[in-house]
């Protein structure tokens, strides 16, 4: 079977009632975790975009306290996997300012992390790759959030 594209299925979805989109989109919901958790997104927190970020936060300060620090192998697939869910939670947004933020908070807490990650080049290149990121994605927003992310990530 073929997918349709974006634009296709749009065109579609413009003869359907009200009550088949939303039966389509239950049953898309089912399938799939993802589609859950970005419906949640859309319905519920998708309004309130502070309380979304600081949601995400509380999440990354769990996993960052549910990570074996027995050797750096088990860290870096804990802190690869944290970094794995952070950008999904970005991709449900959308928003360059909470990509930026929680970004930025993942280096924050990924600096502080003991043992130091300046042990392990893996974990260092990650952590730099992630800050040249943020830096590349600053220009793009508005100038006092420029200013207030720029002090953040020159302290990092």
């Amino acid at each position: 079977m073929k997918t349709a594209t974006v634009a296709q299925i749009k065109k579609e979805l413009q003869f359907k009632s009200q009550e088949e989109v939303m039966q389509l989109c239950l049953r898309l919901a089912r399938f799939k975790k993802e589609n859950k958790e970005l419906l949640t997104y859309l319905l519920f927190e998708s309004d309130s975009e502070e309380g979304y970020i600081e949601t995400v936060k509380e999440e990354v300060d769990e996993m960052f306290a549910e990570i074996n620090v027995n050797s750096y192998f088990y860290i870096k697939k804990s802190v690869r996997k944290i970094l794995r869910t952070v950008k999904k939670y970005i991709r449900y947004s959308g928003n360059k300012a909470t990509e930026v933020e929680l970004l930025l908070y993942f280096c924050e807490k990924l600096k502080s992390f003991q043992p130091s990650i300046q042990r392990n080049t893996t974990l260092k290149n990650l952590y730099q790759r992630q800050l040249d990121y943020v830096q590349k994605k600053i220009p793009a927003l508005h100038e006092d959030l420029q200013h207030d992310f720029g002090i953040i990530l020159e302290e990092l």
